[in-house]
């Protein structure tokens, strides 16, 4: 039971850790100063929820780790977090259009979070809620503004759409672990999330003037920790320190 509680929680962590860092990559970079601050914060959202998550998993795990060890001294191979988060920025819209998908899947997915029966991911999701609804409201309104913007902006963030589509059905597709946490009532019924998901996502594409692609097949196997070649820069960089100088203290 600690073993795949622990794993799940890692799973969670490792998503928003990820994603984090890979909107971190925009600092000093986007395309206006309030965009550029914007994502910043959102980043810095993101790495403070993933320190709740990796705190209590070092809890679970009750051999003296902590949360830094966790999110600094794993290989790429014990990473568990989906594909979609760690795929490249690309431009603007491939950024917002990787946002939009996650966000609404973590809206969902934090909406029954808040009512698991684990106590502990209970209080971190509410703690999380407000911060995750915003990010949600904030990229579904930028797909819309670029969906129905000008002829590039349009282009540009269907072709997005056409890419990242197939890193969407790892989110919803569950295995052993999912199904225990589910019966477990600590995790949700990802048919369910699923459901709620593709609502809202055909909703804001309906109204940005945008396209789903025909495309079915989906990438999977992040969640088990297999990974692309994407993973491994990032974490080459997020481990740096860690890595160069073991148990460094300031």
């Amino acid at each position: 039971m600690a073993q795949a509680s622990e794993k799940y929680v890692l799973r969670l962590a490792d998503n928003i850790l990820i994603l984090g860092q890979r909107l971190g990559e925009w600092c000093g970079h986007g395309p206006v100063l309030e965009q550029d601050i914007a994502l910043t914060n959102i980043a810095l959202d993101l790495i403070g929820q993933s320190r709740m998550l990796y705190q209590y998993a070092a809890e679970i795990r009750n051999d003296g780790s902590t949360e830094d060890d966790l999110a600094m001294k794993r290989d790429v191979f014990d990473y568990y977090n989906c594909l979609l988060v760690e795929q490249p920025n690309g431009d603007w819209g491939k950024t917002i259009v990787r946002q939009f998908f996650f966000d609404t899947y973590h809206y969902y997915l934090q909406e029954f979070l808040v009512n698991s029966s684990d106590q502990r991911l209970s209080e971190i999701a509410r703690k999380s809620f407000k911060e995750v609804a915003y990010h949600a409201q904030y990229s579904a309104e930028w797909v819309i503004r670029l969906g129905d913007g000008t002829e590039e902006s349009h282009q540009r963030v269907q072709s997005s759409v056409n890419d990242l589509w197939t890193f969407t059905g790892e989110l919803f597709t569950p295995d052993e672990l999912d199904r225990e946490m589910q019966e477990q009532g600590i995790g949700p019924d990802l048919d369910v999330i699923a459901a709620n998901w593709n609502k809202k996502v055909n909703e804001i594409l309906e109204i940005a003037t945008l396209q789903i692609p025909e495309e079915t097949f989906m990438q999977s196997g992040g969640k088990q920790g297999e990974h692309g070649e994407y993973l491994g820069f990032i974490l080459a960089e997020l481990q740096f320190m860690q890595r160069a100088y073991p148990d460094m203290k300031w």
